[in-house]
């Protein structure tokens, strides 16, 4: 399953949204109240939520591997857990980074299990306790903030600095997921990634709701792999701009760029003409880690794309060193607190 987000949807709101907004306003009440309403089973142990107010990606897994390591620093055993995006199963599976393959498990789920235990269920409240009779003992919930299927402790909301919430309407008239208010009462705190200004409209709102705004980066890693020749860079991720934009601002030649949408599976006829138009203008193939495990789950044709491309590697980096060390603190407080409570 792909998606993509009409181009509007990041733009000044127009005649498009006007036109959708009554849909709008009966998806957004639905939303709203399912926010509101929200009393999920718990588990016997800290859930940090990750998510983000819109469709489409804002950062959520580097995020969750950021905050993974700082549980592992902690003395903490984290596991993971995720719907599993894009993936074929339908039941509980804990996530194997070894034989697993994007096309079963997701690829979003399959970078995620190369730093702590996964399991991918649409039962977020099973997938969760599988894990702590695994040995987990502190939970990070990959998305579901929305839906509300698990409680969780602390939620933290990722935004990306470049797109910010577009043009800060509810599906379908724009990308909010929920009107942002109700959102916003759910919100422990919020993380702005990137340092451009597009955020500016959310980020105000999170402080007048007195809510902490923490501040990260994404640094590419290994850039002495990427080699200096010009580069035609590609990529099927919920904001392909930025991954380009990634590119440009570590001084890369990217001479050509091609989106797809997100969690797009290869065909042939991509794989083909991807090589055949870097080949003509003499370019070298980049792309973002999860296209490349797509890519090495495809065909013969796909697999042979992957060996041709190279793969940009990025780490998130909080702009405060304590920032991820501070919120595992306050989850595994709150959780604390809650565990007595219902004792």
């Amino acid at each position: 399953m792909t998606s993509e987000a009409p181009p509007f949807w990041w733009e000044k709101p127009d005649w498009r949204a006007q036109a959708l907004s009554p849909l709008a306003k009966i998806y957004g009440a639905i939303a709203g109240r399912r926010i509101r309403r929200a009393n999920p089973p718990s588990v016997a142990v800290p859930v940090l939520c990750v998510g983000n107010f819109t469709v489409g990606g804002a950062g959520k897994t580097p995020t969750s591997i950021a905050l993974a390591k700082a549980a592992i620093a902690a003395g903490l055993k984290p596991g993971i857990v995720s719907r599993g995006y894009g993936g074929a199963f339908s039941g509980l599976h804990k996530v194997d980074p070894v034989h697993d393959s994007a096309r079963h498990v997701g690829d979003e789920p399959l970078l995620l299990a190369r730093h702590a235990p996964v399991v991918v269920c649409a039962d977020r409240v099973a997938g969760a306790r599988a894990l702590v009779q695994s040995g987990c003992d502190f939970i990070i919930m990959d998305d579901g903030f929305q839906s509300a299927r698990l409680h969780f402790d602390y939620a933290l909301l990722v935004v990306d600095a470049g797109r910010g919430i577009g043009n800060g309407k509810v599906l379908p008239a724009g990308p909010l997921r929920a009107p942002l208010t109700d959102q916003l009462v759910r919100t422990d705190a919020l993380l702005r990634i990137g340092t451009a200004n597009g955020a500016d409209q959310v980020v105000r709102s999170a402080a007048r709701a007195a809510k902490p705004i923490y501040e990260s980066v994404l640094q590419p890693k290994d850039m002495a792999d990427l080699g200096q020749g010009r580069l035609f860079a590609f990529a099927g991720i919920g904001d392909p701009s930025k991954f380009f934009r990634t590119l440009n601002e570590a001084s890369l030649d990217v001479a050509q760029t091609r989106s797809f949408p997100d969690h797009h599976p290869y065909t042939d006829e991509d794989a083909v003409d991807l090589m055949k138009e870097a080949a003509k203008d003499h370019l070298t193939l980049i792309t973002t880690a999860k296209d490349h495990v797509r890519l090495l789950d495809g065909s013969a044709l796909a697999r042979k794309l992957a060996g041709q491309t190279l793969v940009l590697e990025v780490d998130l980096f909080f702009n405060h060193p304590q920032t991820a060390q501070n919120i595992i603190r306050d989850t595994r407080e709150r959780a604390k607190a809650r565990i007595l409570k219902n004792l």
